[in-house]
Formats: structure tokens, sequence, C-alpha cells
């Protein structure tokens, strides 16, 4: 692979927005900048996120990566650029209304969150409760729950405790969590982060078969170089709060850049 392939953002290679991508995009982020005093952490940030993709945002600790995902789901605002989410302004959107998009974006926390007071059942069940406008009143959610732990391969873990279960299978029922509400779009934060190679391979191999299944789009936000080389159909290098670097694996990881090369160092 050459360095031709590799779209690149900086004084050496001028950025070039084209997107031969023919699929529709769902997230669109434009030139977000964002800073906290002299912290400046998004500097003109860009990516999109296409329909039925997986794409992973690689950065280094402190680079950005969180900062982006709460600007992406409102809980957070840019100081300014332009972020729009399945064809809606976020900065436009009231109170209700970007609930209701919520409900269509899963978010597989990196230390996967559950409720510890609750059970398994009890925590795929507190979404539906949340957002009843998208399920109605659902009078028996057994259904509905068994259908997502089945999807993880935990359906008999239905009435323990988080405390009785593993980190992994803590990140399943997270991910079980997730899929209650049947989202159209992922945002997986360091998805094997903490977890052994054995079990990271696991919840890869799952994320990969729960896209597969719902054609879900996925936003990885990973620094775990394996997890990227296997889910990642596309790759954007975060540096410096811009995307530095875009492409796939094969190409960025060949890339002699040494920002890019960074990377891939073991």
């Amino acid at each position: 692979m050459t360095n031709e392939q590799i779209t690149y953002k900086n004084e050496n290679y001028p950025y070039q927005s084209e997107d031969t991508d023919k699929r529709k995009t769902v997230i669109l982020i434009r030139d977000v900048y964002k800073s906290f005093g002299d912290n400046h952490v998004l500097n003109g940030f860009h990516m999109k996120l296409h329909e039925g993709e997986n794409l992973v945002v690689m950065g280094k600790s402190g680079s950005g990566k969180s900062v982006m995902i709460k600007c992406l789901v409102g809980l957070m605002s840019p100081d300014r650029g332009y972020i729009e989410v399945m064809g809606k302004e976020i900065a436009n959107l009231d109170r209700q209304t970007l609930d209701e998009l919520r409900s269509d974006i899963g978010f597989l926390f990196q230390g996967s969150a559950l409720y510890d007071s609750m059970t398994v059942r009890q925590n795929l069940e507190f979404p539906m409760r949340r957002h009843k406008e998208k399920l109605g009143v659902v009078q028996d959610t057994t259904p509905l729950v068994l259908e997502a732990l089945e999807n993880v391969g935990l359906a008999h873990t239905m009435d323990l405790m988080p405390a009785e279960l593993s980190g992994g299978m803590k990140r399943r029922i997270a991910l079980a969590r997730t899929l209650i509400l049947k989202p159209k779009i992922i945002l997986y934060d360091e998805p094997t982060s903490g977890l052994d190679p054995i079990t990271s391979k696991e919840i890869i191999e799952l994320m990969r078969s729960i896209q597969k299944k719902y054609g879900t789009s996925s936003l990885i936000i990973t620094h775990d170089v394996d997890c990227a080389r296997v889910i990642s159909e596309r790759m954007i290098l975060l540096v410096d709060g811009i995307n530095y670097a875009e492409g796939s694996y094969a190409e960025l990881s060949a890339s002699k850049d040494p920002k890019v090369e960074a990377f891939f160092k073991k």
C-alpha cells in the first residue's frame, strides 16, 4: 500500500473531503472545535459514518475521542462546527427530539455501566421504561429481554446480579441492553478495554455478528490495534484534535508517516 491511498490532513498532505462511498451518511461531523481554557481538544475534526459501516476512530489517551462522542450525542456543545445525526442537526434539536433521536443510538460504555442494585432483567428493562414512546407500553417484557440476551449468548443470566458476572459477561449484558431498543447506530467506547485477549476476541466477534444481523452502523472508539484490524472497514486517526489520517487498516499500517506509524508499533 502507498501513502497516496491514505487521506491526510496536515501541512504536508492537504485534506481531501471527497466521499466515494455511495451509502447514506448517518453521522456527519464537520469542522468541529472544542476547547477547555487553553486546552484545545478538537481543532477542526471531520468525520462521516455511512449506513451499515464499521468505522474505527483511534487516538491516544486525552486525544479528544470522548469529547467527540459527547458532542455527537448532545451531552456537550462544541465551540463551533456542524454535527448531524440521521439527517438532524444536533444543535437545533429541542430536548424531546434529542431524546427521541438518542433512542436510535445505542451506546456501549467502556465500564459497561450496569446498575449494581438491579438484576440483569431489570437492567435491560430500564431503557424500555425510559423510552416508552419508541416501544409503547410493554405488558410482558420477557420476550424482548430474552431475545436481547440470546443475541449475546447469556439468556441464563436473566435473574443474576451484576456482581455475579465476569467482566466479559458484563460487557455482553451492556450490549444486550443497548440492543433492546433496536438502535440504528451503535457507539462503542473502548469495547475491549480491560478484557483478556480471549474475551476481547469474543466481544469483537459478537460486535461483528450484531452488525451483520441488524445492519447497524457502528462507530468504534478504541486504542486496541487488534480490535481495529478485525472490526474496521475504515479507520480515522485522531491526532492533535483533527482527523489526521484516514484509510483502511492495511493502508494506514503500511504508512511511513511517523505520526501514523506510532499507532501500529508494538
